[in-house]
C-alpha cells in the first residue's frame, strides 16, 4: 500500500500535533449534533428548541430503535436519552451504544428513577442523570461538556487512524527497522540485528522517517509509543543515537 497522499507542509504540522496528542483536524469544529430519544412528542419539541437556541443541531427520535438505525456521527455529538423507552430499556440501550458507538456520551432524563438504577447508569459511563422536570441551564451545561468529550474522542481516533495508515504504508523491513530504532539501538546495532549493512539501515530509516512524517527520532518515538510499538526505551542510547 502506498503512503497517504498529503502535502508535505500539512503532514509536518500534523505530525507535531499527533505526537503531542492534540486535536487539530478538519471537521471536528463542525456544528455539533445532539440526538434526543424520547417517546413524548412535547419533550422532543421542547428539547429541539432548546438545543437549536444554543447553536447545536437537534436530531430527535421517538424510539431507541429509530436512533440505532441512524449512522454513527462524524461530527461532535451526544445523546439525550429518556431512560424508559418502551422498545429498549435505558440500560440496555446504553450497553448497545457502548459496543457500537463507544465514544458517544449519554445524558439520561427520566420522569422518576431509583438510586440503584442511577448508580448503574453512571458506573456504565453516563455523563449525567436528570429527573424531569430539570433546569434548562443545567442540561445545557451538561450537553456542552458531553459534546467536548466526544470532540476529543473523535479527534483522538482520527489522529490514531492517520498514524495507523502511515504505519501500514511501511514495508515489512521498514517496520523492523522502526521497532529497533525506537528501542534505542544505533544504526550499526540495528544492522547487526537484521543482518544488513549500516548504510542500508540508514536508507530504511530515512524512508521510515518520511512515511511516518517524523522530523526527528523523538517524533518517531512518540508516534511508536502511541501505536504501542515501542518497548521500554533506554534514554542513554537515545542520547547517543545522533547519526
Amino acid at each position: 500500500m502506498s503512503a497517504p497522499v498529503v502535502s508535505r507542509n500539512s503532514t509536518r504540522n500534523s505530525t507535531h500535533v499527533i505526537a503531542q496528542g492534540l486535536v487539530a483536524l478538519p471537521g471536528l469544529h463542525s456544528r455539533p449534533v445532539v440526538f434526543v430519544v424520547d417517546e413524548d412528542a412535547s419533550v422532543r419539541e421542547s428539547l429541539e428548541r432548546l438545543i437549536s437556541f444554543h447553536g447545536w443541531q437537534p436530531v430527535t427520535f421517538a424510539s431507541a430503535h429509530a436512533f440505532l438505525r441512524r449512522p454513527r456521527g462524524v461530527v461532535p455529538n451526544c445523546l439525550v436519552l429518556d431512560f424508559s423507552p418502551s422498545d429498549i430499556s435505558g440500560l440496555d440501550l446504553q450497553k448497545r451504544v457502548a459496543i457500537e458507538r463507544p465514544d458517544l456520551p449519554i445524558i439520561f432524563i427520566a420522569s422518576r428513577i431509583d438510586v440503584r438504577t442511577t448508580v448503574q447508569a453512571m458506573k456504565a459511563g453516563a455523563v449525567e442523570f436528570f429527573t424531569k422536570p430539570f433546569r434548562d441551564d443545567v442540561l445545557v451545561s451538561t450537553i456542552r461538556e458531553a459534546i467536548e468529550r466526544n470532540r476529543n474522542a473523535l479527534g483522538y481516533e482520527a489522529e490514531m487512524q492517520m498514524l495507523r495508515d502511515c504505519y501500514t504504508s511501511l514495508s515489512p523491513r521498514e517496520r523492523q527497522v522502526m521497532r529497533l530504532v525506537v528501542s534505542g539501538l544505533l544504526n550499526k546495532q540495528v544492522g547487526g540485528e537484521l543482518g544488513i549493512s549500516e548504510r542500508t539501515v540508514k536508507a530504511h530509516r530515512g524512508q521510515v522517517m518520511q512515511k511516518m512524517n517524523a522530523d526527528s527520532l523523538a517524533d518517531l518515538v512518540k508516534i511508536a509509543v502511541r501505536l504501542e510499538l515501542a518497548p521500554t526505551i533506554n534514554p542513554w542510547r537515545l542520547a547517543r543515537d545522533v547519526d
